[in-house]
Parts: C-alpha cells; structure tokens; sequence
C-alpha cells in the first residue's frame, strides 16, 4: 500500500499523463517506488510508444501486459486503485 502523500503526487501525475505531458509524467514517477508507482511508469511508457519499457513496468507492478485493456481504462483502474487506498477526508 502506498502512503497518502506518495498517493496524492501518483495522482497528480497521473493527471499529467492524460494531459499529454509524459515526460512531466515520466519524470516525477521516477521518483517513486511501489506497485501502483511501476504502474503508472508503465502507463507513462505506453503513451511514448515504448512497448518495451512498458512492458517491464506492468511485470514490476505485478501486472499482465498482455492482457491490459485500452489506454484510457488502465488510467482509470490506476485512478481507482490510488483512489480507494487513499485515507478518506470526513
């Protein structure tokens, strides 16, 4: 599980990458660790179209590259993932 900080700046950039903005994404991901960080360094790596990379990422989050579904929908099940681990404001 990751803490809520880390979470909160996986989540900004995670924002990023849907901008289009890899590379500011790319950049700040590299700063983290854990299975949802590798993650979304893998995400990151798909949107530049380095398969490759892409696909150790995936294996370093614990994922199954090949079976991933669209772009969009692996942002959104990254989202929710970061989401329902992060701590809840009431």
């Amino acid at each position: 599980m990751e803490h809520a900080f880390e979470q909160q700046q996986l989540l900004a950039l995670l924002v990023q990458l849907q901008a289009g903005n890899w590379q500011v994404a790319h950049d700040g991901v590299q700063r983290h660790n854990g299975l949802l960080a590798a993650w979304l360094h893998g995400l990151v790596h798909l949107q530049e179209g380095d398969l490759e990379d892409a696909e150790n990422w995936y294996d370093r989050a614990g994922r199954r590259f090949r079976q991933r579904v669209s772009f969009d929908e692996e942002m959104a099940l990254l989202r929710a993932a970061l989401q329902a681990d992060a701590p809840q404001n009431n």
